[in-house]
C-alpha cells in the first residue's frame, strides 16, 4: 500500500501547453488583470447598454404579446412595427398605459436617451432636459447634457458599442488579412514572397488618416462600417510581416518536417501545425491596433469626419465641446473614456507580449 502511494507521488505531472503558461503568467500581473478586467466591464457596458439607459422598454407586453423595443438601439429595424403603427413616436411610458391600461413594461436602469433630448414629463415628475450652459451634471443627468440637451451619460454608455465595434471589427479585418497573406508569404517563399512583399510596402505607403477623410470626402453616406472597413484594409501590414518572419522561422522546425515525412499537405502544416504556434505573438500587435483604432475614430469624429448625427460616440461629444468650451463636461467624462479605454488595451497588450515572448521571461531571471 506504501509502495503503491510511493510510486504516485513520484508520477510526474502532466506539462501545460503554452497558452496555459501564458495565462498563468499573465495572472500574475496587476495591472495588465486589472486592465483584462476594465476591458471586460466595457465589453458588458457595450451588450447591455440598452438596458442601462434609454427611453425604451427593455420587455414589454402590449395588446396580449410580448415585445423588446429597446432592440431598436442595435438597429432601427429590429423595433417592433406595431409601435409605429400606433404613433407612439418614441414616446412609451404615457402611450403604453393610455393605449393598453393592461401593458407592462421593464425600463432600463436610467430614463434617457443618447440620440434626443428628453422632454418634461415624459417620464411622470422628471423635467426636460437643459440646454447649453445649463445642462450640468445633475440628478437627472449624470454627467450632463450637450448644447441641444441630450444626455451625456446615455451618449457615453451607447457610445461604448461603437468604439468597441470599430477596434474588434477593423483590427478583425486587419488580422485576418494579415495572417493570411503573411503565412502565404512564410511559407511558400520564392515569387509568392516577393509578391506579397511588395503589395505590403505600397499599402504601407498610404497614409491611413488620409484615406479615409478622401473615402468620407467621395462618399455619400458616410457611416461606421466603411470607416472600420478602411482601417482594417489600411492595417494588416504589420501584422502580415509579422506573421512572415514567424513561418520563416518555423517551417524549417522538426515536427513540421515530420509533418511532410507523413504525407501532410500544405494546407494542413500551415492550419493545424505551423499556424497554432504562430499565432502567440500576432496578439500583441491586435490589441495594439485595437487601441490604436479606437483612437483614430475618437480623432475623426472630434474633427466632424465621423458617424453623422445623431450618433452615440466619445469623439463626437468632445467635437460638441469646440462650440462652447463652458461645457467642461463634455471634454471630461469622453476624454476620461478614451483615455482609459486607450491605456487598458495597451497594458493587455504589453500583459501578452510579455507572457507569451520567452526572452523577456529570460530576461528577468
Amino acid at each position: 500500500m506504501n509502495e503503491a502511494m510511493a510510486d504516485t507521488d513520484r508520477r510526474p505531472t502532466p506539462a501545460r501547453g503554452f497558452w496555459a503558461e501564458a495565462w498563468a503568467r499573465y495572472r500574475r500581473m496587476p495591472l495588465a488583470m486589472a486592465a483584462l478586467v476594465f476591458v471586460g466591464c466595457l465589453g458588458l457596458v457595450a451588450l447591455l447598454a440598452p438596458a442601462i439607459v434609454g427611453t425604451k422598454p427593455v420587455v414589454c407586453r402590449y395588446k396580449g404579446q410580448i415585445y423588446f423595443p429597446c432592440l431598436a438601439y442595435y438597429s432601427r429595424d429590429l423595433e417592433p412595427v406595431i409601435f409605429s403603427r400606433d404613433k407612439f413616436r418614441g414616446e412609451y411610458p404615457k402611450n403604453l398605459a393610455a393605449k393598453d391600461p393592461e401593458s407592462w413594461a421593464v425600463w432600463p436602469l436610467v430614463f434617457q436617451d443618447p440620440y434626443r433630448a428628453v422632454r418634461a414629463d415624459e417620464w411622470p415628475g422628471r423635467p426636460a432636459n437643459p440646454a447649453r450652459d445649463q445642462g450640468r451634471p445633475s440628478r437627472w443627468n449624470l454627467m450632463g447634457t450637450n448644447q441641444n440637451g441630450v444626455d451625456v451619460f446615455a451618449k457615453m454608455v451607447h457610445g461604448t458599442l461603437v468604439a468597441l465595434l470599430v477596434g474588434f471589427v477593423s483590427m478583425g479585418i486587419a488580422a485576418t488579412i494579415g495572417v493570411t497573406v503573411g503565412a502565404l508569404a512564410g511559407y511558400f517563399g520564392g515569387w509568392v514572397d516577393v509578391i506579397v512583399s511588395r503589395i505590403t510596402e505600397v499599402v504601407m505607403c498610404i497614409p491611413t488618416l488620409v484615406l479615409i477623410l478622401a473615402l468620407l470626402a467621395i462618399v455619400e453616406k458616410p457611416t461606421i462600417w466603411k470607416m472600420m472597413t478602411v482601417l482594417g484594409l489600411t492595417g494588416w501590414p504589420g501584422i502580415s510581416r509579422l506573421m512572415r518572419a514567424e513561418f520563416l522561422r518555423l517551417k524549417s522546425a522538426e515536427f513540421v518536417t515530420a509533418a511532410r515525412a507523413v504525407g501532410a499537405g500544405p494546407g494542413r502544416i500551415i492550419l493545424r501545425h505551423v499556424l497554432p504556434n504562430a499565432l502567440a505573438p500576432v496578439m500583441v500587435p491586435i490589441t495594439f491596433g485595437i487601441a490604436a483604432a479606437i483612437l483614430t475614430e475618437s480623432g475623426l469624429s472630434f474633427l466632424g469626419f465621423g458617424q453623422p448625427p445623431p450618433s452615440a460616440s466619445w469623439g463626437s461629444l468632445l467635437n460638441d465641446a469646440r462650440s462652447n468650451l463652458r461645457m467642461w463636461w463634455l471634454v471630461f467624462f469622453p476624454g476620461t473614456a478614451i483615455f482609459l479605454t486607450v491605456l487598458a488595451f495597451n497594458l493587455v497588450g504589453e500583459g501578452l507580449q510579455k507572457a507569451t515572448d520567452p526572452r523577456l521571461r529570460e530576461a528577468r531571471k
